[in-house]
C-alpha cells in the first residue's frame, strides 16, 4: 500500500466534499473545487475523513494512490485557507499594476507595457508599484500564474533586475573588468 496514499484526509468543520464515480468535488468558504480520478483510484467519504483507495498493486496505481491523496490534501487546504505567492519587481522605473482586476499591467524595461491576463479564480493585488501578490484557491493555478509572471522579465544575473519570487536569492556574476581576477 502506499505510504502516503493510505493515511486519509481530515476535513475540517465547513469544507464539504462530495464524491461521484471518478471524481470528487471540494467545497469550502474560499470556493469549489474538483479532481478527477483516474488509473482505478477510488474516493470515499467516512464521516470527516475522505480516504482513497486503488483497485490494483501495479506501480502506477501506487503512484497515482500517493498524488491523488496529496492533491486531496492540497484542495482542502485551498478552500480553507487559500494559497499566496508574492514576487517583486525589482528594477529602476520597473512597475506592475492591476487594470480592472480583470488584467496584470507590467512595465519591465521594454518600449511598452506587458500585460498578462489573470486567470478565474485568482485574485492579484499589487500593494505597491513593486510588489504583486497572487491569489487564489488551487495551487496549481495560483503557481502556474505566478511562473507565468515571472517569465516576462526573470530575473538577470549582472544587475539582478526582473521579476523574482519575494526571497528568492539571485546569484550576482562578475562583470567583465573582473574577469581577470587578481595576481
Amino acid at each position: 500500500m502506499s505510504r502516503i496514499g493510505k493515511l486519509p484526509v481530515k476535513i475540517p468543520s465547513g469544507v464539504e466534499v462530495t464524491t461521484r464515480e471518478g471524481a470528487f468535488t471540494v467545497k469550502g468558504p474560499n470556493g469549489e473545487l474538483t479532481r478527477e480520478l483516474t488509473g482505478g483510484i477510488a474516493a470515499a467519504v467516512d464521516g470527516d475523513q475522505l480516504s482513497l483507495t486503488r483497485q490494483d498493486d501495479t506501480q502506477q496505481s501506487k503512484s497515482l494512490h500517493g498524488l491523488y491523496r496529496a492533491l486531496a490534501v492540497g484542495m482542502v487546504e485551498g478552500v480553507t485557507k487559500g494559497f499566496e505567492k508574492r514576487l517583486e519587481v525589482v528594477g529602476v522605473s520597473y512597475q506592475a499594476s492591476v487594470e480592472g482586476g480583470k488584467r496584470l499591467k507590467l512595465m519591465v524595461g521594454f518600449s511598452h507595457p506587458v500585460f498578462v491576463d489573470i486567470p478565474q479564480g485568482i485574485t492579484v493585488e499589487c500593494p505597491s508599484a513593486t510588489q504583486i501578490q497572487v491569489r487564489g484557491a488551487d495551487k496549481q493555478k495560483v503557481g502556474e500564474f505566478a511562473s507565468r509572471v515571472r517569465r516576462v522579465r526573470p530575473p538577470e544575473p549582472y544587475k539582478g533586475k526582473g521579476i523574482r519570487y519575494l526571497g528568492e536569492q539571485i546569484i550576482q556574476k562578475a562583470g567583465k573588468s573582473f574577469v581577470g581576477g587578481e595576481k
